[in-house]
């Protein structure tokens, strides 16, 4: 057994075993394919006729309920409601009683199937005359004819399908009975080539193992040896002349080819983890310098963005308060537009009373013309009144009072020309006051209408502002981040260089266990 390759030793062991496991295998499914027959044989024929009649039984029990609901129920148009449903089952009935009865094979299922239907037909009659004296209004004949006719009819024709399910069911665990005898005798036999499977493998793991674990024992000692950090050790003495065409032999001589070649590879970790111990060092000390001034300048940063920040609330207050003094700007030229009509009004006014005034001169002076005239009138008349002696003098005495009055009105006009002279004189100054008044109204409302525009332009220009310190405030928060962000990243990469570097000498600790021969690193030869 020695003699012969590990591979051929493990080829013969587990072809045998897979052998007795295919002749096993194939066994178990020929009783499979039995089994599969059997229940397919059992599906196509009594299982199907089981599920029919079932729904059968299940059409006849909801249909039985729904018309027994119908003519108990006070409402007369439940029927109406029913009738779709119900023509429906009848419909699916009818169907799955043709299928049944092309499935119907024994003499005894054939003639409790012809009893069925002959019971059909009396209970659909007495189903729909129910139907129809409920639908024409006659409560108690449907009543009635429900308890005498279709109940009885209605049980006789369930109990039938019930039977006929019952049958078919008999029949279904007859037809199982043989499947299940089967499976008992199949497995019985798999448990038998199972347990003589187990044994020639015991048998053969046996044999092969103690070919297998001396030689490989003696491979471990130098595996070990190695593992401990004990690179000196020479694979070549631990050779016999019987493992020379074994397959440990040639594992001993690859041991030993691990063995330089870890030789050169520790050799070349440890001038490598001294590189890498520098280099670390270097990176952690520019990025400890690296991280100070990246500190450093996220902290000059969030000084702007606080400065930034006041300035935008300063910049937004100048901007609602030039806003507010737009909207009180708009107010005055309001104010100062309706001034000036009221101010133009006033001069139309003052204008009319000029003109009145005026006019009432010009009677005035008519009045004390005609007073005037007056007093030559009576004058004359009393002259010619003194002519006239005795008989004049009553007439002397008119002309007389008259000359008095016309004096009066005279005095009179002429005292009120003077007043109306004089308020004539006061309404131009008035007038000439109010003309002025409007045109320095005028004025104030250019004015104001050139400050609103202009604070217009500055609320405009401060609403800019404000958005665009806002964008800046934005752009400066986004940097303060992102510096903050790289602040970071330098402390990992700080963090990542000094890790690098315990770990570069935590390697070279690791190195220097192991136990060079004085060769290194020279190459081993090993014989074969």
């Amino acid at each position: 057994m020695q003699k012969l390759p590990i591979g051929t030793r493990l080829a013969l062991g587990f072809g045998l075993l897979l052998l007795l496991t295919l002749l096993n295998t194939g066994l178990g499914n020929w009783q499979l394919q039995t089994a599969t027959e059997s229940t397919q044989a059992i599906i196509d024929q009594p299982l199907a006729k089981e599920r029919l009649i079932s729904d059968w039984y299940r059409l006849i029990h909801s249909a039985v309920r729904r018309t027994t609901a119908i003519a108990k129920s006070t409402d007369p148009s439940l029927a109406t409601f029913f009738a779709e449903e119900q023509k429906r089952s009848a419909a699916d009935t009818t169907a799955i009683q043709k299928q049944v009865e092309g499935l119907m094979v024994s003499a005894e299922e054939k003639r409790l199937f012809a009893e069925i239907s002959e019971l059909r037909k009396g209970y659909v009659a007495a189903r729909d005359e129910v139907i129809r004296l409920k639908r024409d209004g006659q409560a108690a004949d449907a009543d009635k004819l429900l308890e005498s006719t279709f109940l009885p009819t209605a049980s006789r024709y369930v109990e039938g399908v019930k039977n006929l399910l019952e049958m078919q069911r008999k029949a279904l665990d007859q037809a199982a009975t043989p499947i299940r005898e089967a499976n008992d005798r199949a497995r019985h036999l798999m448990w038998l080539l199972g347990t003589l499977c187990l044994g020639v493998g015991v048998a053969c793991s046996v044999l092969i193992t103690r070919s297998i674990t001396q030689p490989v024992s003696r491979s471990l000692k130098v595996a070990q040896q190695v593992a401990s950090g004990d690179l000196s050790v020479q694979p070549s003495h631990l050779l016999s002349t019987r493992d020379s065409r074994d397959e440990t032999s040639h594992l001993l001589q690859a041991l030993g080819t691990m063995q330089n070649s870890l030789t050169r590879v520790i050799l070349g970790i440890r001038q490598s983890a001294d590189s890498i111990a520098t280099a670390s060092a270097e990176i952690a000390t520019g990025n400890h310098d690296l991280s100070v001034r990246t500190e450093q300048t996220a902290a000059s940063l969030q000084l702007t963005a606080s400065s930034i920040e006041q300035l935008t609330d300063h910049v937004k207050q100048t901007a609602d308060s030039a806003h507010t003094a737009r909207d009180l700007a708009a107010q005055a030229t309001e104010v100062a537009s309706h001034g000036g009509a009221v101010v133009a009004q006033a001069v139309s006014t003052m204008e009319a009373i000029h003109a009145s005034s005026r006019r009432i001169a010009d009677i005035t002076g008519l009045i004390d013309s005609i007073a005037f005239q007056t007093n030559i009138l009576a004058l004359n008349a009393a002259v010619e009144a003194a002519r006239a002696g005795e008989q004049g003098r009553g007439f002397a005495v008119v002309a007389s009072e008259v000359r008095t009055l016309a004096q009066r009105s005279a005095e009179a006009a002429r005292e009120i020309k003077g007043l109306i002279t004089s308020s004539v004189e006061r309404v131009e100054d008035g007038t000439r006051q109010v003309n002025e008044a409007g045109r320095t109204m005028e004025d104030i409302v250019g004015a104001v209408q050139r400050v609103t525009t202009v604070v217009a332009d500055i609320a405009a220009a401060a609403a800019e502002q404000s958005q665009g310190i806002s964008q800046v405030n934005g752009s400066i928060g986004q940097l303060d981040q992102m510096t903050q962000q790289n602040a970071a990243l330098v402390e990992q990469s700080a963090a990542a260089a000094q890790s690098l570097r315990e770990q570069a000498e935590r390697l070279t600790q690791t190195v220097a266990t192991f136990s060079l021969s004085a060769a290194a690193p020279a190459q081993v030869l090993l014989p074969g």
